[in-house]
């Protein structure tokens, strides 16, 4: 309760100060973005928590527009919040004379309880962190392989796919992704979803073949 009423408190800052509001308040968007957060589940594993801030501009419409990351913590929480103001996009009231070409940043707090974090240390986290840095790499080099695999050398897949089973992506790994797909079509964010329907298909898979066909023509 205390980090809410922390968040709120910011938040109320930053309203008053670019006369902006929210649906229910400063506390409803805190509400919202607790309500429609998808915790990824690498940072979930590893307790990976904190703030992100996002920057983004808003139309007479309260449309959402211009967003980007200011302040990050890794990829995968950063591409959430980044999400979430895309997802808060005609939720947004707009006082007469607004100035939309205002630039607003509010704080999306990540914060776990329940998943035995209280034991972590600060090392296990940035070794986590670290970890994830260099998988990351790797995973772009199977989606860039998958990408341009017309142009692939001859015995270039086999090295693919040993480091495919090496970071643990497989059917399972699949799956995790169409049902964050899903959850995000449930929240009426087909562009988060879309998005997670073509990694699968980029690493190499056509399990999402008929989501993408379905959502994402």
């Amino acid at each position: 309760m205390k980090k809410l009423i922390t968040l709120c408190f910011i938040l109320c800052t930053i309203f008053a100060q670019a006369q902006l509001q929210f649906k229910n308040g400063p506390s409803g968007f805190a509400t919202f973005i607790k309500n429609n957060t998808i915790y990824p589940q690498f940072s979930k594993q590893n307790c990976i928590q904190g703030s992100v801030n996002i920057s983004f501009k808003l139309n007479k419409s309260g449309k959402v527009y211009s967003s980007k990351i200011t302040k990050g913590i890794i990829s995968d929480l950063d591409n959430e919040a980044l999400r979430l103001i895309r997802l808060s996009s005609g939720k947004w009231q707009i006082p007469a004379g607004y100035d939309t070409t205002v630039t607003v940043v509010v704080p999306v707090n990540f914060k776990l309880s329940g998943y035995g974090c209280e034991g972590k240390s600060s090392n296990e986290i940035k070794s986590a962190i670290n970890a994830f840095l260099a998988e990351e790499g790797l995973t772009n080099a199977v989606i860039n392989f998958y990408k341009n695999i017309d142009t692939a050398k001859p015995g270039q897949e086999g090295q693919i796919l040993a480091i495919k089973t090496q970071l643990g992506i497989d059917d399972e790994y699949f799956d995790s992704l169409i049902n964050m797909g899903l959850k995000k079509i449930k929240q009426g964010d087909k562009q988060g979803a879309c998005e997670d329907f073509t990694t699968v298909k980029n690493l190499g898979s056509d399990k999402a073949d008929n989501y993408l066909s379905k959502h994402c023509k």
